[in-house]
């Protein structure tokens, strides 16, 4: 295989900007951000925000036990492996492979939403619905992990609002489907491994859901394809969040808001580490294109879809993985 093109340039400030949230305390529909946020989703569909309020020790916390946990013999973090439910656990090298690309070398533990097996939608089987899966042996990793979650649970709901204007929409349309939002943060650790051009920690792809938030730490890695075709670095930048949009906003907006390939690239031959958060909406949330996206000269391009139909057909798509109970029939 041959070796990774040169590292890329960083993006510049202008490409990918940082837009301040402090006005989200102010409950009047925040205008001038969601003009800056229209733009930044029509040019690149990814900005950093700073004045989020997510405190700094709950991110650098987080950080923490991400590194602790993944410090772990391998064969310990194996007895965590996702469940059936699909939505919470350990999740192993080799899992997702993006089409035409080997395997990402990464590994992860998620969470998400917790709720109960008394749950109306647990009970019916809801996919992406059911309780986190914690190992009790380690009661640092979810004390560490859960106020990540909920803070950023949170700045995504704060997030909707502006999008919601920047689209011509009253500021709390997108919130009115988030009774039980589709939410899953992941820890992943990415080992050093041989740069060569077919390997990859994130093989390029577009992310499938509303947005993701992603904190990443110093070392980098995030790499941006620009609507011209060129691959950009987005830096680490101490306190932001990275946001960016999920296939989803194609149908809201009518291909308006277009999401955008990225990558991750571990040139530093280092241990990495970064924690997303994919905020999507309730399961049965009907995307469809906004009235404000569509007109005579601009008819629909897409028929309406339900937010968590389309995520468990993506998820399918990427996902290899074989839950406990599989692995154990595949040995009889």
């Amino acid at each position: 295989m041959a070796d990774y093109e040169p590292t890329p340039r960083t993006a510049t400030r202008s490409e990918v900007p940082v837009l301040d949230l402090s006005v989200l305390a102010d409950p009047s529909p925040p205008t001038r951000l969601a003009a800056e946020l229209r733009e930044a989703c029509l040019s690149m569909g990814f900005f950093y925000v700073r004045n989020h309020g997510v405190p700094r020790e709950v991110v650098e916390t987080a950080f923490a036990v991400n590194k602790r946990y993944f410090e772990l013999p391998e064969e310990e973090r194996a007895q965590d492996r996702m469940d059936e439910r699909f939505r919470s656990g350990f999740m192993p090298y080799g899992v997702n492979q993006q089409v035409g690309y080997a395997p990402d070398v990464k590994e992860s533990y998620d969470f998400g939403i917790d709720l109960p097996l008394d749950d109306p939608d647990v009970a019916a089987g809801l996919p992406l619905h059911g309780p986190n899966k914690w190992p009790a042996r380690h009661p640092w990793l979810r004390a560490g992990a859960e106020p990540y979650f909920q803070h950023t649970l949170e700045l995504g709901k704060r997030l909707l609002r502006p999008f919601a204007v920047s689209l011509g929409m009253d500021q709390n349309f997108f919130l009115q489907y988030c009774k039980k939002p589709v939410v899953k943060s992941r820890m992943f650790h990415y080992p050093p491994h041989p740069p060569v051009a077919d390997l990859y920690g994130v093989a390029p792809h577009t992310d499938y859901g509303m947005i993701t938030l992603l904190t990443q730490d110093p070392i980098g890695g995030l790499e941006l394809k620009t609507r011209a075709g060129e691959w950009i670095g987005a830096p680490w930048i101490d306190d932001t969040f990275i946001i960016n949009l999920g296939d989803l906003f194609k149908v809201w907006t009518n291909d308006i808001y277009v999401s955008n390939q990225h990558r991750v690239v571990n040139r530093l031959g280092r241990e990495r580490y970064s924690i997303p958060t994919f905020f999507n909406l309730d399961y049965h949330a009907p995307v469809h294109c906004l009235p404000s996206c569509v007109s005579p000269e601009n008819p629909a391009k897409y028929e309406q879809i339900y937010s968590g139909d389309y995520l468990v057909q993506r998820y399918k798509a990427v996902q290899k993985y074989k839950t406990p109970t599989e692995q154990g029939a595949a040995k009889v």
